[in-house]
């Protein structure tokens, strides 16, 4: 009885592993979509503008200026933009793959697997919903500023405050109207969501500029040395620090991928707009700061209300009424944005069955999910109307960034596997199409594998490069792309190891200690390790119209960056992330992993490279096909590449 226990116990613990690491399989016609195609380059890219200007400019810029950086709150927002666009090229690489809606929960069930998938589609819900809760409450903390306080003065006075620590000073009930009155607007259909993004965009660029101008023809170069330590008072931690907090201002280049199921040509469309989204946001930045900085002194810089503040302090009060219109402008298409993604993120959960099936509703008029809609406006409504906008921040930072640490990891994963998104649907068909005599197969296969790039780069793609024959015995005679797939996920284990070590240990580490010098020495030892043998296989780029340029370099530079922001969080913070894990792992465990679409399919990656080999298999039958592929190994032999393609033992 105990052995039939544990073979019982066996055989269902092997059917949850394998089933939490299935991926998602593609289908046919990758661009086929209920959702309505129409969004072009300018829509996108107006979208992710629009997502990521608005309350970051408006309010943090006071905040961090004043009580973080001073005027280096100029190379903070520089710092800030160059990690977020680490993340942003790894996006981009991922909307040409993949071009559906869902963003880094869809990159990361095709590339590692289902149970990560959800972990990073349920975080996702968690960042749109407090982004928009968080914009919201900042929208309505403008508004009570520029009218002196009356709303919040009323608000108590009727409701009295909120004792709680972990609740606002009082509910926030124009921010509860507004995430519902911008739900109920979205529901008009996406293109005149876009239209309506693209024009409180422009009139928010118009403000920034005028910002920009005037500002600066006020500026005094005085104002970056009215302390001690000049143009960095608080020093270079400051500087850090305050692009910690910058980050949150870059938060929304994501939502462009999730545009993906509604662009008209994803795979031009999504890199672009995203790279330049982001280059135009971090530029505006940097010049809006600078001229805030140079117009007051830091130190006289009021934080709810910087940019009308100042200019009402150069006696320039009609300025200050037309940047107020610039930022409610700016902070609502945050809001839009961030109730744009919510929804279609929901939607690529359901339709793959890992959330109920009701969120996986597309309404057939407005080809919009509206029930999501709706949902989502409630909850984030219901989030803005208790809590307040610094512990909104904090709490959407982590799911964030977690995010973009696996969207990075899924790029170079994928990069090194030898059957790849792209290659999928093709290796299906060729498993698929039946033969009808040895001749003619032979034939068709022969004519099929022709000795081209392509072909050489799709069979070298994970396996060792002839220069680093050397690894042979670390690495074994591992699958291709699986010592890849180790080295990263060691690489990011190592990291989280360093950083959480370096919060307690640092001082020994300053203090010159001999054995906190000798484990900081093999830790980094060990993550050059990682990335020498990532580097030290062959990669896979067919079909890429865009590509992340120095992989493996640029990905696991931003796994770090991403994991060094991550661990500086507070320990609430970290509390309540794993408080919503744990509900999310209710949802899979009890709903998803029995209801997804993959497995009534019976498909997942490692059935695909049973269907790889058997392919492989009906083509070395053939003769025809076999003396093709060993002419394509010699030709590579010749070239000086010893290690071959293909064995026969294959």
């Amino acid at each position: 009885m105990p052995g039939t226990r544990r073979m019982i116990l066996k055989h269902v613990m092997s059917g949850i592993c394998f089933k939490m690491n299935r991926t998602k399989q593609l289908p046919g016609d990758i661009m086929d979509t209920p959702l309505n195609r129409c969004l072009s380059t300018l829509d996108i890219t107006m979208l992710g503008i629009g997502h990521m200007i608005g309350a970051g400019i408006y309010v943090l810029t006071g905040t961090v200026a004043k009580e973080m950086a001073g005027p280096g709150i100029v190379l903070s927002f520089i710092l800030a933009g160059l990690v977020s666009m680490l993340s942003a090229l790894c996006y981009a690489e991922f909307g040409t793959r993949v071009p559906k809606a869902g963003s880094a929960y869809v990159y990361t069930y095709v590339s590692i697997g289902e149970f990560w998938a959800f972990v990073i589609g349920w975080n996702i819900i968690l960042e749109h919903m407090l982004g928009a809760a968080s914009v919201a409450r900042a929208w309505s903390g403008y508004v009570d500023s520029m009218l002196g306080g009356a709303i919040s003065n009323l608000t108590i006075s009727v409701t009295g405050e909120m004792h709680e620590q972990l609740l606002a000073k009082y509910p926030d009930f124009l921010a509860f109207f507004v995430c519902i009155a911008y739900s109920v607007a979205l529901g008009a259909g996406v293109k005149a969501t876009a239209v309506i993004n693209t024009i409180l965009t422009l009139v928010n660029l118009a403000v920034m500029g005028f910002v920009i101008v005037l500002g600066f023809s006020y500026a005094d170069i005085d104002n970056w040395n009215v302390s001690d330590k000049g143009f960095l008072p608080y020093g270079f931690t400051g500087v850090i620090a305050g692009a910690a907090t910058c980050f949150y201002a870059f938060v929304g280049f994501d939502s462009i991928a999730t545009s993906g199921e509604e662009a008209k040509n994803p795979g031009v469309s999504i890199p672009l707009a995203t790279i330049f989204s982001l280059c135009a946001v971090t530029l505006g930045y940097v010049l809006v700061s600078a001229s805030l900085t140079l117009m007051i002194p830091f130190n006289e810089i009021h934080p709810e209300a910087a940019l009308p503040e100042a200019f009402g302090a150069m006696n320039l009060p009609w300025a200050k009424y037309a940047i107020s219109i610039g930022a409610l402008c700016g902070m609502t298409s945050t809001l839009l944005g961030s109730l744009f993604a919510l929804p279609r993120c929901m939607y690529a959960m359901a339709s793959d069955g890992l959330l109920f099936s009701f969120f996986g509703k597309v309404n057939a008029k407005t080809q919009v999910p509206l029930l999501n809609l709706a949902i989502s406006g409630v909850a984030s409504a219901l989030l803005a109307l208790v809590f307040d906008l610094e512990k909104l921040v904090e709490f959407m930072s982590i799911g964030t960034l977690l995010a973009y640490t696996i969207v990075s990891a899924c790029v170079i994963v994928l990069r090194y596997r030898p059957n790849g998104v792209d290659e999928q649907i093709t290796t299906q068909q060729i498993v698929d199409t039946p033969g009808t005599d040895d001749e003619t197969t032979s034939h068709s296969s022969a004519e099929a594998i022709t000795p081209s790039g392509d072909m050489i780069e799709l069979q070298m793609a994970g396996r060792l490069k002839s220069q680093f024959r050397w690894l042979e015995p670390l690495v074994g005679r591992c699958e291709p792309g699986a010592a890849c797939s180790g080295a990263v996920l060691l690489f990011t284990v190592l990291t989280i190891a360093i950083c959480f070590q370096l919060e307690v240990t640092s001082g020994d580490l300053y203090a010159g200690t001999w054995w906190a010098l000798a484990l900081y020495g093999f830790l980094l030892f060990c993550l050059v390790g990682c990335v020498v043998v990532i580097a030290a296989h062959h990669q896979n780029t067919r079909g890429l119209t865009f590509k992340v340029p120095f992989v493996p370099y640029i990905p696991i530079l931003s796994i770090l960056c991403n994991i060094i922001l991550m661990v500086n969080l507070s320990v609430h913070t970290w509390l309540r992330f794993f408080v919503w894990i744990a509900i999310g792992m209710l949802v899979y465990f009890l709903y998803g992993i029995h209801n997804s679409r993959e497995g009534d399919l019976g498909t997942s990656y490692s059935m695909l490279m049973t269907s790889s080999e058997a392919a492989r298999g009906h083509w070395g039958s053939t003769t025809g096909a076999r003396t093709t592929i060993k002419k394509i190994v010699g030709k590579v032999h010749r070239a000086g590449d010893k290690q071959p393609i293909l064995d026969d033992d294959e």
